[in-house]
């Protein structure tokens, strides 16, 4: 097969929910991503993928396509995986580019937590609809946990107590802060926001006295509901070789495996080292990794459990530093790691969990 690489790509800001993104719509936040990575690297776009997990349908990635300003032959494909969604956008088109179906694909994800409709189920015996917050992530009830709860469990079972997961999102945020201007770099400005809105100056202290959620965990620990969107461009050899400046990523491996769906947290582990082992990288070769941080306690998990090392990984601050748009938030750790790596050069690591017990890994290597 021929090789898929990264030429660009961008995010907006990350908002939280009501914030600067609160008034546009999915498409309105997602186009001007799109038309910053083709601004770099110009060429004819054969499909734009976008993830999207709360929109209600419509195709948004259309909608998205043609606001862009892109031909009307891009056709627009919408996927809905959860928060692994946008990682499996850029998966999906480097197996079109590898495949030779395409030669130059748009991936990525836009979320809007402010803009998503209200969710109302019909009642059969033609009673009001009743409304409900999120779909089953299981057939099985008894394998379908709240979130906050299962990630609690978690923290438990594995005995990382909260002032661990407090320690590790004070860290997140303060790399955050000190990465601003590198940031800023992949950040493309949209309504005026020009950096992740919520990182701040986050104390131990602080931390220790935000309010408990359920369990070990708080809001200080738990990445809030967000607005963004994110985009990379995968193109085929003959394109990547034609790029000046930007040092191509070649997609060097990726897969999305199911795990326990009672246990969602920890599913990207499996993922990761099945993708390590496929490419035949050591984790210790790794010269950054990227992996969402929904939770503390899942950071740590798949952090430990992974072998990766601390200090390499998520170096620009994570999720809990900046929110967790769902289906943008894969394609966010996408387009960091491609920034990273252009910093660094090497081969470095995308991980991802999501409801229902999925994981998604992607290698990158500049």
């Amino acid at each position: 097969m021929s090789q898929a690489y990264i030429i660009a790509g961008y995010r907006s800001a990350v908002a939280p929910e009501n914030g600067a993104f609160a008034r546009l719509d999915l498409h309105e936040l997602a186009a001007p991503v799109l038309q910053a990575c083709l601004a770099d690297c110009p060429c004819d776009v054969d499909e734009v993928i976008l993830s999207n997990a709360l929109y209600g349908g419509g195709n948004p990635a259309r909608l998205a396509a043609l606001a862009a300003g892109l031909p009307e032959t891009v056709a627009g494909l919408s996927i809905d995986r959860q928060c692994a969604g946008g990682l499996d956008a850029v998966l999906l088109a480097a197996r079109l580019v590898q495949s030779g179906a395409a030669r130059a694909v748009l991936a990525g994800g836009a979320e809007s937590h402010s803009r998503r409709p209200l969710r109302l189920r019909t009642d059969p015996d033609g009673g009001p609809p009743v409304a409900y917050d999120r779909p089953p992530f299981s057939p099985f009830a008894e394998r379908d946990p709240d979130l906050h709860e299962s990630a609690a469990r978690l923290a438990a079972r594995l005995g990382i107590s909260r002032a661990e997961q407090d320690r590790f999102a004070v860290q997140s945020h303060a790399k955050a802060r000190a990465a601003a201007d590198r940031l800023g770099q992949e950040i493309l400005p949209i309504n005026g926001l020009d950096r992740d809105a919520f990182t701040r100056d986050l104390s131990a202290k602080t931390a220790a006295r935000v309010p408990q959620i359920t369990g070990s965990l708080s809001a200080a620990n738990t990445a809030v509901k967000a607005d963004a969107a994110a985009f990379v461009l995968v193109v085929d050899e003959t394109l990547a070789a034609a790029v000046n400046g930007t040092k191509p990523a070649r997609i060097a491996g990726g897969i999305t495996l199911g795990a326990a769906p009672e246990t969602p947290a920890t599913a990207p582990i499996a993922a990761m080292r099945t993708a390590l082992h496929q490419a035949r990288v050591n984790a210790a070769a790794l010269v950054c990794s990227e992996v969402m941080e929904a939770y503390a306690v899942q950071a740590i998990a798949c952090q430990q459990a992974a072998g990766l090392d601390p200090e390499t990984m998520n170096r620009g601050g994570g999720a809990l530093a900046r929110g967790h748009p769902i289906g943008a938030s894969g394609a966010i750790n996408a387009v960091r790691l491609f920034h990273e790596l252009q910093q660094t050069g090497g081969t470095g690591l995308a991980a991802i969990a999501a409801a229902g017990g999925l994981g998604t890994a992607l290698l990158l290597e500049v």
